[in-house]
């Protein structure tokens, strides 16, 4: 009969553990008096949700169950939505980077020398995430990029630029040519702890007509000073209060010991969840270098620079030469915080996680200019990958960042929900304003920007590396390289392939782009009905954040249907 469900059915739904109870209608209702005869009581409906023994989806266990389920992509399954209750706004996304190191934003730049120098470093941090220096430069190309990350913002500047009265004007534009900045404090000697006499800045030197000129000419001698001792709060009263641009600090005898800049004060207002070190007030810095020998110096430069965080860059991390690293770094550098990786399975983390990583990398083969798994036949799909290594570094309190294979919004928050802390992105960062990458254009007429994996042939055979020179060897060149030390191919004459060189379509500043990402992952995080990234992870572990398997006919249900002309257009 129509709208009549058979005992057979109902049998079913119970041998599945969802029939809710007896009290379960039986019949559509009567058609006579409208069709309420047999509906249960609307206001009785969360009472009889909770009678139902199985949830919707499933738990992320049984969704990672390998032996059912096989290796999964982030394309390969979606959560369910849950009850929302608060505006995205709201939703905190506060995330470990390492075992001391918490980011406002879950977001890093990968250390490719098409997507992260000093530039795309400054904005990441500026924004709350970190962006990672590649190491495809020499030593001093590369502690000169973490030099300008540390000065672009301070509290007090305790180590400024300091010029003579000899310094002429032309001296001083080629400074504010290699920092960025143009304003200079004058001391007699040019050294910092000696007498203040003036400052230089850029509307001194502008329109002066002689370069030779020396900046006791043009220098200005109005000056607003604070003695030393002054907190930082009032420091910052005092300056914004003066309309100066910068606020010297003397001590007793007039001598300059550190200066506050009116630049800072701003980026403060704009940028307010930066990534900072506690007490100096400087961005937060982080590079990569290779395993070998040699990157002790390397480091050993670039902690003198200022560094923070060092990644361990390796396509495979498990190997004794990571290892032996790892227990130097610690060793010599107790405060500076190191991440390991690459990894996707337990084993090869947990040699890492003993030798004393404060974090993990996570990937192999995922990302986007990466064909090792196509190449080698060795790597792991990225979900899997993921979820299999965050559920035991966590164990450990060893936050892990998702590597490779983000493509979109919803990648982010999956990788995040499988227990990442943060996410590393390359090929979705390459096209941005910031990175340094060069502009092309297409022959389609669109802009793009060059971008190339570091397994590519092109950056493995890149000889900028470490100064090499033409007149070397290809492989003493290989030697220095990053791409090849990172892929183990150094000395080697014939170089194997594991990355491609390409463009993409240019995105703009990450100024948009990434707040465009934290948003989407706010209203993402909204929809699961979850106010934080921890409690997102808190609920996946409890099950309560379900899960629900795609197959190829629901990806598809998911994507574009039936349109022509479309034009996919991100954020406004």
């Amino acid at each position: 009969m129509n709208g009549v469900t058979t005992n057979g059915a109902a049998k079913d739904h119970e041998s599945q553990g969802e029939n809710p109870s007896k009290a379960a209608p039986t019949m559509n209702g009567n058609a006579t008096d409208g069709g309420h005869g047999d509906y249960v009581d609307p206001s009785k409906a969360l009472e009889l949700l909770k009678s139902y023994q199985a949830k919707d989806g499933i738990s992320v266990h049984q969704l990672m169950d390998e032996a059912q389920m096989g290796g999964l992509t982030y394309n390969d399954f979606l959560l369910l939505p849950g009850h929302i209750g608060f505006p995205a706004a709201v939703v905190d996304l506060t995330s470990r980077l390492t075992k001391k190191i918490t980011l406002k934003t879950p977001f890093t730049s990968s250390p490719m020398d098409t997507v992260t120098e000093h530039n795309m470093a400054i904005h990441m941090a500026l924004l709350g995430g970190v962006g990672v220096v590649h190491h495809n430069c020499s030593v001093e190309e590369q502690a000169e990029m973490i030099r300008k990350v540390k000065r672009f913002e301070n509290g007090f500047i305790t180590d400024p630029i300091v010029i003579s009265p000899t310094t002429t004007v032309a001296e001083v534009r080629a400074l504010k040519e290699q920092w960025g900045f143009g304003g200079y404090p004058v001391t007699e000697d040019g050294k910092l702890r000696s007498k203040l006499i003036g400052i230089v800045t850029p509307r001194d030197t502008q329109f002066h007509s002689d370069p030779e000129s020396p900046v006791t000419e043009v220098m200005s001698k109005d000056l607003v000073t604070a003695r030393e001792g002054v907190s930082l709060p009032e420091a910052n009263d005092i300056l914004s209060k003066s309309k100066k641009g910068k606020l010297l600090i003397v001590d007793a005898q007039g001598n300059l010991v550190s200066l506050l800049s009116r630049s800072d004060l701003m980026k403060n207002l704009y940028y307010p969840l930066a990534s900072k070190v506690p007490g100096t007030k400087q961005l937060l810095s982080a590079a990569a270098i290779g395993t070998r020998e040699n990157d002790k110096e390397r480091l050993t430069a670039l902690v003198d620079a200022g560094l923070d965080i060092v990644i361990l860059d390796s396509s495979q991390g498990n190997s004794i030469y990571q290892i032996e690293m790892i227990k130097w770094a610690k060793k010599s550098f107790p405060d500076l915080e190191v991440i390991g990786g690459n990894v996707v399975t337990r084993d090869q983390a947990a040699p890492l996680i003993a030798a004393g990583v404060d974090g993990l990398r996570i990937g192999m083969g995922a990302g986007s200019a990466c064909i090792t798994q196509e190449v080698m036949a060795v790597g792991r799909p990225q979900a899997t990958a993921v979820f299999k290594v965050c559920e035991f570094a966590a164990r450990f309190g060893v936050p892990c960042i998702a590597d490779g294979g983000i493509q979109n919004v919803g990648h982010i928050v999956k990788a995040i929900a499988l227990g990442a802390s943060t996410i590393m992105m390359g090929g979705l960062l390459a096209a941005t304003t910031e990175s340094p990458g060069a502009y092309v254009v297409g022959g389609d007429g669109q802009l793009r920007k060059t971008y190339r994996g570091m397994g590519s042939i092109d950056a493995m055979e890149d000889r900028k590396a470490s100064g090499t020179s033409a007149k070397g060897s290809k492989a003493a060149n290989n030697a220095q390289n990053a791409g090849t030390a990172r892929y183990f191919s150094e000395g080697d004459k014939l170089l194997v392939a594991q990355g491609v060189s390409g463009s993409v379509l240019d995105r703009g500043s990450i100024t948009k782009f990434v707040p465009y990402l934290m948003a989407g992952v706010q209203h993402s995080l909204q929809d699961i009905g979850i106010e934080s990234v921890q409690d997102l992870q808190k609920g996946v572990k409890s099950g309560e954040v379900r899960f629900e398997f795609r197959t190829a006919s629901a990806q598809a249900e998911g994507g574009i249907q039936g349109m022509l002309g479309v034009e996919k257009k991100l954020y406004a």
